[in-house]
């Protein structure tokens, strides 16, 4: 079997980066998946026969893009194992085609519906507390989770191959992905909570008033419960917010 180097897998893991550079309608991610996996191609098979290989990798390919590098490790190994003579029945076009719709699902639900609404609610909680480093929480938050897959995914599909799928399973990430947005809807009620009774504290009105964000709180989790987008949630709770606050200031004027 031939033996890949570091550099060459590091290659291929940087250009995972530009995956969606090459996007399109008719291929999506098949233009940069195959500038990705180009270098190992090259070496695998060479200038010859890279025409006839790259049929199978620049073709239709789309999953997310976070998670992209597990399939590329496997990827590799199935391909190292192929030039070997070693044959498990599944190809490399039917591999991609079998976990990239699962992953980009997964992908989608754990990372754009969960992490980063819940990085940015705590961002809004510094910021609405004043604090300077709020941008820099959010990125930090928002970014280590999907570098810890990039990695540790590509390093457990390149050493597993097909069965590299377990990696994921076996981190749940459907529970994961539900359990972000659960606490991304209770951070949500705290910011509101918050940003209700510090709007009222500085206008100096009576901050029992701020239990009239109570019904937006509820409401907010029982939309999350229907299914509903977080990021949407988060608009109407900044809405349901603003109306509270000037239904206070309302109340206020009535209060003897």
């Amino acid at each position: 079997m031939v033996k890949i180097g570091r550099w060459k897998l590091f290659q291929v893991w940087l250009r995972l980066l530009l995956l969606q550079g090459s996007w399109n309608f008719e291929r999506l991610q098949g233009g940069g998946w195959f500038y990705a996996m180009a270098p190992i191609l090259r070496l695998l098979y060479g200038e010859k026969e890279m025409l006839r290989i790259a049929r199978e990798h620049v073709g239709y390919f789309n999953t997310h893009p976070y998670l992209a590098p597990a399939v590329a490790g496997a990827v590799i190994r199935l391909e190292l194992e192929r030039a070997a003579g070693n044959d498990h029945g599944v190809g490399i076009a039917e591999f991609k085609e079998m976990v990239g719709t699962p992953y980009a699902a997964v992908g989608d639900a754990l990372f754009w519906g969960g992490l980063r609404p819940l990085a940015a609610g705590v961002a809004l909680l510094l910021a609405a507390k004043g604090l300077v480093v709020a941008p820099i929480v959010f990125l930090v938050l928002f970014n280590a989770l999907p570098l810890w897959f990039r990695i540790a995914g590509f390093l457990s599909g390149y050493e597993l191959g097909l069965r590299s799928v377990e990696f994921l399973q076996r981190r749940k990430l459907p529970d994961l992905a539900i359990r972000a947005k659960e606490a991304s809807v209770v951070l949500l009620g705290g910011v509101a909570a918050f940003l209700v009774f510090q709007l009222l504290d500085g206008e100096q009105k009576p901050l029992w008033l701020g239990f009239l964000a109570v019904p937006a709180v509820l409401l907010c989790g029982y939309l999350a419960r229907r299914g509903i987008s977080t990021l949407l949630l988060v608009l109407i709770s900044s809405a349901l917010i603003m109306i509270c606050s000037i239904f206070s200031a309302d109340v206020v004027v009535w209060l003897p």
